[in-house]
């Protein structure tokens, strides 16, 4: 008999509701009703084919245990260990497959050991975006109160960090201030820094909506994307140059007085300091551009972006093209000074919308998988160390063990030839995952855990929505919390969980400022909406409406000096500017495509990730049959390359989903200095042209 089960789909941080029909416990379809609040009865290519992966014959068993790290480790195993062991364990060339019951007490173990031999600041805990929040709750409060650990971090790392630290300088709060419905209220749009149309699909249909009912759109990329041909001011930066261009903006409101003054009055401190600092600013003033070859026309774009969004009912929606910078950070501060400057906050269609990278990435930040926030965003008594200090760490012997949920930071990282050395001078890596990646290469015991599609669970999207999944298809794998517990368990009697109710009960009293109201049962009845947080006797759609979450309850001007670099020095100086590189996603691919190669329905259309090159340089590439990209930190593999009239001269795009292309071997460890976010976004690059 088929079964329809309402639930929520877990890839990008649109989080759609999806409804599966399900027979003899076998996805059949999956498929979005009209009456949902974000899907409204559409999905894009994965949410509704990308579930195949769940009856992947290559989906991980529950355990298994590298037999190196057993031949290095059993001399020192306790009696009770050894004896199972003797118990005709099943095993193959390279693994052991024991029960979870034995693999937790041999984790507790050599966790216990390294605790005792170094203390528990050599331990680490990354990862948990693509688990649910109750997992993201127990992974954190096991880190910090069993092992005695600050190092928590999550994948937030590599993507939206700067957003949290740059929103909360501003207005208090690191979270989108409206909902995704509120971008067919605007009257004017900027999207800055994203290919929504292949990142965000289902957020994109708003915009899409919003332009053929005659509102307006301004397009801040490297490269044109779907969207482009239909925004009103198509705006192709230099790279690096987001900071410059956000400071152009405000410079242009303040020097033709665009700005509100009366919400500048009554909700704003700093607003004299930052004006000054401004309109002194040599390199605020749109007409720098004009020294700027190939890019001259911005000078007078710009301006006409200012103007109108500043007399306009406005929102703002960024992504990694933002974030993934050296100045991420800055550049949020920025943008978050455009919204408060012209009072486009706190109303309909007026607000700041991150797009976050996965469907929970909020809300494991939430739950508080960050060295510097607790759950509900309260300070630790010790602040832990980023992923890329514990990177280093690792090299140095510092730390000496690593629990990892579901981030597969041996691909999704930059720096990769340095992340390898790292994890292979680990003395202990557990790793909690769907499948086999490039990170259990490195583990020395890995558990198979179940899909959102497996689990019931609180998810929270990038409009602040928390879903509840359900259970589409039954099978015999842990959740990922359950793995942590039955670890937990062998270290103390007092971390005993049963359910992920149970878990969330307590959720809702440690971080009750955004939880308290938001339990199962009222999830349940909303199970095609959600909730958006904070939710008490009724859900808060937009936030700031009559007072910014910072102690003075005002918004704070914050004012950051863009400083000439990279392309833009180069083309200052007349030079050559070479080849840039920058990365992003494709719509059929996911990730580290750990979920997504393993649905043939979406492989077949993204085997490979391709190299695309602009028509202007097409002579360069004119004999090549695949390239090969070079930095001073790693080689790509070998390309196949795609010439396009939607990039300039000596700009590239490629995307990361496949290991196999090593695209993050060319990066390094430059990254926003107040978040350690890797700059993704921009690398220059030597290329070898294979004919």
């Amino acid at each position: 008999m088929e079964e329809e089960i309402d639930s929520v789909c877990t890839y990008c941080g649109v989080g759609c509701e999806i409804t599966a029909k399900v027979q003899d416990n076998k996805i059949k379809t999956i498929y979005a009703k009209k009456e949902t609040k974000v899907s409204r009865g559409k999905l894009c290519v994965k949410g509704k084919l990308g579930w195949d992966f769940v009856d992947s014959s290559q989906r991980l068993p529950p355990v298994k245990i590298r037999k190196s790290f057993i031949y290095k480790n059993e001399l020192y195993f306790p009696k009770s260990i050894k004896d199972k062991f003797l118990q005709g364990i099943k095993e193959d060339e390279n693994f052991f497959y024991p029960s979870l019951k034995l693999a937790y007490e041999i984790a507790a173990w050599k966790l216990q050991r390294i605790f005792d031999l170094y203390g528990g600041d050599t331990i680490a805990g990354i990862g948990g975006a693509r688990s649910n929040c109750e997992s993201g709750y127990i992974f954190q409060k096991f880190i910090r109160e069993v092992l005695l650990s600050p190092h928590i971090d999550n994948c937030a790392r590599v993507c939206h960090a700067p957003s949290l630290k740059g929103m909360r300088k501003v207005i208090g709060e690191g979270a989108a201030t409206n909902p995704f419905d509120d971008i067919e209220e605007a009257e004017f749009i900027i999207l800055f820094g994203s290919n929504i149309t292949e990142a965000h699909p289902i957020a994109a249909t708003r915009v899409s909506k919003a332009l053929k009912e005659g509102r307006k759109l301004a397009l801040f990329d490297v490269r044109e994307t779907h969207l482009s041909s239909n925004a009103t001011y198509q705006c192709t930066i230099p790279y690096e140059s987001n900071l410059l261009i956000l400071n152009m903006i405000s410079f242009v409101i303040l020097n033709e007085q665009l700005y509100d003054s009366d919400f500048i009055t009554r909700r704003t401190s700093g607003f004299d300091e930052y004006k000054n600092s401004i309109l002194n600013d040599e390199y605020a003033n749109p007409e720098f551009f004009l020294k700027i070859k190939g890019y001259e026309y911005l000078s007078d774009m710009v301006k006409k972006v200012a103007r109108e969004y500043a007399k306009s009912r406005s929102i703002i929606l960024w992504g990694l093209g933002v974030t993934e910078q050296i100045d991420g950070s800055y550049a949020v501060e920025a943008l978050c000074n455009l919204a408060v400057l012209t009072g486009n906050i706190g109303k309909n269609g007026a607000g700041l919308i991150p797009l976050r990278g996965q469907n929970n990435v909020q809300g494991v930040c939430d739950m508080g998988c960050l060295p510097y926030f607790l759950p509900d965003y309260k300070i630790p008594h010790r602040e832990g160390k980023k992923t890329p200090d514990l990177i280093n760490d690792m090299i140095d012997s510092k730390i000496k063990a690593v629990i990892n949920m579901g981030e597969d930071i041996a691909h999704i990282h930059t720096n990769q030839n340095k992340i390898k050395t790292a994890l292979e001078n680990l003395d202990f890596l557990v790793v909690l995952d769907l499948f086999d990646n490039e990170t259990t290469k490195k583990a020395d015991i890995i558990f198979g855990v179940r899909s959102a599609y497996e689990k019931e669970g609180i998810y929270i999207n990038a409009e602040r929505r928390l879903h509840l999944s359900s259970v589409l298809i039954e099978n015999n794998l842990p959740d990922d919390w359950e793995v942590i517990v039955g670890i937990a368990k062998n270290i103390t009697k007092d971390f005993d969980y049963q359910t992920n109710f149970q878990i969330w009960e307590e959720v809702r009293v440690q971080a009750k400022e955004r939880f308290c109201k938001a339990s199962y049962e009222a999830l349940r009845k909303h199970k095609l909406t959600g909730l958006q947080w904070p939710v008490f006797d009724k859900d808060t759609p937009r936030l700031h409406i009559e007072n910014f979450r910072t102690d003075d309850k005002k918004a704070h001007f914050s004012y950051r000096k863009y400083f000439v670099r990279g392309m833009i020095r180069e083309l200052l100086d007349k030079k050559n500017c070479g080849f840039y590189l920058t990365t992003g996603r494709v719509i059929a691919q996911y990730n580290n495509a750990s979920q997504t190669k393993r649905s043939p329905t979406l492989l077949k259309r993204h085997r490979e990730d391709i190299l695309h090159v602009s028509l202007q340089d097409s002579e360069f590439f004119k004999d090549a049959k695949e390239v090969i990209l070079s930095t001073r930190y790693g080689n790509s593999s070998a390309l196949k390359i795609k010439i396009t009239k939607k990039l300039k001269k000596g700009t590239l795009f490629c995307s990361f989903h496949h290991a196999k292309s090593k695209i993050n071997f060319l990066f390094g460890d430059e990254c926003d200095e107040l978040t350690k976010t890797a700059r993704f976004k921009c690398v220059k690059v030597d290329i070898e042209v294979l004919k």
